[in-house]
């Protein structure tokens, strides 16, 4: 079966029904596009959780920030139609800024609270806001039985969760693990902007965070100490925030915390900021 590729609401409303038929589960990945074998996971997990698969390929503008990269974000729509087609998706949504906000913009907007302004949303205030108002727009256009994750992105895994929690969004999450090169390097689709040095520069991030889950068992403040010990060995790796939280209420931890916690690290390595995380157990 070839892949369908659609552009507005109101067409992948009618692909997603067409699909659907009667009592068939559907699955949606949402990305950004530049796909990588990251991406190709999730699609691999989402064909065995339901029965038809539908993919999007969006470069959202809300969550970018006006000194952030939206106009250099790669944009290969065709190689990765070509990719997912491959992988067996039934439907590629892949619309517009017009087709999403044929206003411009949109008014209303989904607030992701407290989390929602640390880690990564002091880095880039508004992120994620940005992200949950197109998950959630998303979600409403195909309205999947289950969306897929990377747990690569995990504050962003926790906000939809809790999106999905506070507004009774009917729609099950699925996490899928980190998909990393041979050498730890977690894929991204900003890898492609790293220079031959800054790409050795950056398995620093994935070393980090196998330091801190060998020093665990002392602690929090042994794990992080661990972890920065490797980052500051590394020359070019300008540390944005190394921290451990609780991943049910992702609040920092402190060295009385006994149990899973997720390490989270974001640095910069030339000119592109990367991010990567670990579950580690604490004590």
């Amino acid at each position: 079966m070839s892949l369908t590729t659609v552009a507005a609401v109101a067409d992948t409303r009618a692909a997603v029904a067409a699909l659907r038929g009667e009592e068939r589960r559907v699955a949606l990945v949402p990305t950004m596009g530049a796909l990588h074998d990251g991406h190709l996971a999730l699609v691999a997990r989402a064909h065995e959780v339901a029965d038809a698969v539908v993919a999007s390929v969006f470069v959202n503008p809300l969550q970018f920030g006006p000194a952030e990269d939206f106009d250099r974000y790669p944009r290969t729509l065709a190689a990765d139609a070509a990719a997912l087609e491959a992988a067996g998706v039934d439907l590629l949504f892949a619309p517009s800024v017009a087709d999403m906000y044929p206003e411009g913009g949109t008014q209303v907007t989904v607030s992701a609270g407290p989390v929602g302004s640390v880690l990564e949303g002091s880095v880039r205030p508004g992120h994620f806001d940005g992200m949950l108002t197109v998950v959630a727009k998303l979600l409403h256009i195909v309205a999947p039985d289950v969306v897929l994750f990377g747990r690569k992105d995990a504050q962003q895994v926790y906000l939809v969760r809790r999106m999905i929690t506070d507004l009774d969004l009917p729609v099950a999450v699925e996490v899928v693990p980190t998909v990393r090169e041979a050498d730890g390097l977690a894929r991204s689709s900003r890898n492609r902007y790293l220079s031959e040095a800054d790409r050795v520069r950056a398995l620093a991030l994935s070393a980090a965070l196998t330091a801190a889950a060998a020093a665990a068992d002392h602690g929090v403040d042994d794990a992080l100490a661990a972890a920065r010990a490797v980052l500051d060995t590394v020359d070019g790796v300008a540390l944005d925030y190394l921290v451990a939280v609780d991943p049910v209420t992702f609040q920092p931890v402190d060295d009385r915390y006994r149990g899973p916690a997720l390490v989270l690290v974001a640095a910069r390595v030339g000119g592109t900021r990367l991010i990567d995380n670990e579950l580690v157990s604490l004590g």
